[in-house]
């Protein structure tokens, strides 16, 4: 329906009456808007059986709070101050566009260069997301790619090894089509940055954003984190509410830089962070000084991607991404903003640009919302307005979140198909099994059931049904319930297994890889020689290729690779449904090898 011509005037003219939000306030004294609101947040944390928090809060271009609160380690009693440090996580992902903005002001590229004019070596599963990628689409999660997290978390891939692997992981999505928030998108668009500042991620980001901004106490690994004289404990609470506080280890797969550094490796703390949220809230600016070009700033903070999905509540409006940030509304006043999650640590970074109020809230407890009671309880005082009751409405979420848990449990609904067994002996099973995007999961028995690791992950898993199974459930295991399935092959041997390791795509297929010893001259140097096929006066001859391949071939017929199998068995290279076995008599000398082929299996003799 259109508007009349005066209805649109009224609304152009008389916002006021329009959108109330939008409107000038009457100017809130931060000092009076903040009163009790230390006691608030000690409240929250007891609320949400937390450690501490440190937290900064910006109005118009001064710090008007700058305090830690809690304990930085509970055991000890030490407590949070400004200058706890503390994993930001995500957050980084700001400073990574933050960088590249910078060297793009310098002429040095630009937002739509494609990917590969930059970076020639990138490469995706798919050819045309290959050529078609731009830097844009890397740092705006559009890149039609899911998150495939655990290709980085369980692994301590390097950088370079983790861009290679993008090719081998699948997307789901058409380019520029969903919102699908990415790491590796963001892990590479830091490496380009690199590449185009003749230097590393790291070196780029501290030379360009840290040192400008003084933020001198900001670093980069975990070790260096714990380098420090203070410095924030990660924990975590159990299941139940009320279960008590538990110390977590510091992020297992990044104890030093981190390959995914970009998207996430910065630790820093509220004074530092202060900085930096002004820089952003004043458009690129610091201490009078233009760092970033107003341009690419306004870029940061613009939606270039919709988000689908209404809002939890009604004083949240709809999700966009901009470049690093988020963008949405609070209470009808537009919203920038990131969180940062890590094993124990949980952060906010936001602000509100129209109204200069800026919020930093950094907690040193896993996976909760205390940054997000924190920091709008913050904003509600600063805008004069009632303050929402954050706390309550997430506690009641969680609370019917588990109890819903809870009911199902005790209901006894299950999809486990009850009384079944598997299919082989449990040896069955063990081995060696590779993804090339993934990486490598080996598997050992142990008592009970079996040992499962994940390049450095270990599960514990019991059988669950059929030829699957499970990590028992531990509501403080971050992979309870985990599950693996196990694929029988023709042959009737364990050839593969797959892990939803990825929920958008089809389950992560693993292929058994060969036994090591096959792979080993000495093992299998004593196969070699002459063979009789039965009925066949020319002999098939097996023979070494270099250290580690066997090749079999007869007169006027083309040589053929073994292919390491399992035990003494190979597969013939070429021919599908073909296969050597090897056989060993009691002294452990081959005496004969069985060749079997789709549909005979024959003996030959060894000359």
């Amino acid at each position: 329906m259109r508007l009349p011509r005066f209805a649109a005037w009224f609304l152009i003219a008389a916002p006021c009456f329009a959108a109330p939000a939008m409107c000038q306030q009457k100017p809130v004294d931060p000092a009076k808007a903040l009163e009790g609101f230390d006691d608030f947040v000690n409240q929250t944390i007891k609320d949400w059986h937390g450690a501490g928090a440190a937290v900064a809060i910006v109005r118009d271009d001064k710090v008007v709070l700058l305090k830690g609160y809690g304990f930085r380690d509970v055991e000890k009693k030490l407590p949070i101050t400004p200058k706890s440090l503390f994993a930001i996580a995500s957050i980084t992902k700001s400073f990574t566009v933050t960088d590249l903005g910078m060297l793009f002001d310098e002429g040095k590229g630009s937002w739509d260069a494609s990917v590969r004019s930059l970076f020639p070596a990138f490469k995706m599963y798919d050819p045309v997301l290959t050529e078609q990628m731009i830097v844009r689409d890397l740092v705006t999660h559009r890149s039609g790619l899911p998150r495939h997290d655990m290709v980085w978390y369980s692994s301590d891939f390097s950088r370079d090894d983790l861009i290679h692997r993008l090719q081998y992981l699948e997307p789901n999505r058409p380019l520029r089509s969903t919102f699908q928030y990415n790491n590796l998108m963001f892990m590479t668009a830091g490496y380009v940055a690199g590449l185009l500042d003749n230097k590393k991620w790291e070196d780029s980001l501290r030379a360009r954003v840290l040192t400008p901004l003084a933020m001198n106490t900001t670093t980069f690994s975990l070790k260096e984190l714990q380098a420090s004289p203070d410095f924030a404990l990660p924990y975590q609470k159990g299941h139940d509410l009320k279960a008590e506080l538990k110390r977590m280890p510091f992020e297992a797969t990044c104890p030093d830089t981190c390959a995914l550094g970009p998207a996430g490796e910065l630790n820093s703390n509220a004074e530092d962070m202060s900085h930096y949220l002004l820089f952003h809230m004043n458009k690129g600016m610091y201490e009078g000084k233009r760092l970033l070009s107003e341009s690419n700033s306004s870029q940061m903070q613009t939606p270039q991607m919709t988000i689908a999905g209404a809002p939890d509540y009604p004083e949240l409006g709809e999700n966009g991404y901009g470049m690093g940030f988020f963008i949405s509304t609070y209470r009808g006043h537009k919203r920038i903003e990131h969180g940062g999650n890590l094993d124990g640590f949980s952060s906010i970074f936001t602000f509100l640009p129209n109204e200069k109020i800026g919020v930093i809230v950094l907690t040193n407890l896993d996976g909760s919302p205390l940054p997000d009671v924190i920091a709008f309880n913050a904003i509600d005082r600063l805008l004069g307005a009632d303050q929402i009751p954050w706390s309550k409405r997430f506690l009641d979420s969680e609370i019917a979140g588990k109890q819903s848990e809870a009911d199902a449990k005790a209901k006894g609904y299950d999809l486990r198909k009850k009384d079944t067994h598997p299919s082989h002996d449990i040896k069955g099973y063990l081995g060696d099994y590779e993804n090339p995007g993934y990486g490598i999961v080996s598997v050992a028995e142990e008592t009970g059931g079996l040992l499962v690791k994940l390049n450095k992950l270990t599960f514990h898993m019991k059988h669950y049904h059929y030829d699957v199974f499970e990590v028992p459930y531990d509501p403080q295991d971050p992979f309870s319930k985990q599950k693996l399935e196990f694929f029988t092959d023709i042959a009737g041997d364990i050839s593969s297994l797959s892990m939803p390791l990825e929920p958008r795509v089809k389950d992560i297929l693993f292929t058994r890889m060969p036994d090591k010893q096959l792979t080993e001259r000495s093992f299998i140097e004593p196969f070699t020689g002459q063979y009789e096929p039965p009925g066949d006066p020319t002999p098939l001859t097996i023979a070494l290729r270099g250290d580690h391949t066997l090749v079999m071939s007869q007169p006027g017929e083309p040589e053929r690779e073994l292919l390491p199998r399992r035990g003494t068995t190979f597969n013939v290279k070429g021919l599908e449904g073909y296969s050597i076995e090897f056989k060993l008599d009691a002294s452990g000398k081959v005496s004969e090898a069985v060749l079997y082929t789709p549909d005979t299996i024959l003996i030959i003799k060894r000359k």
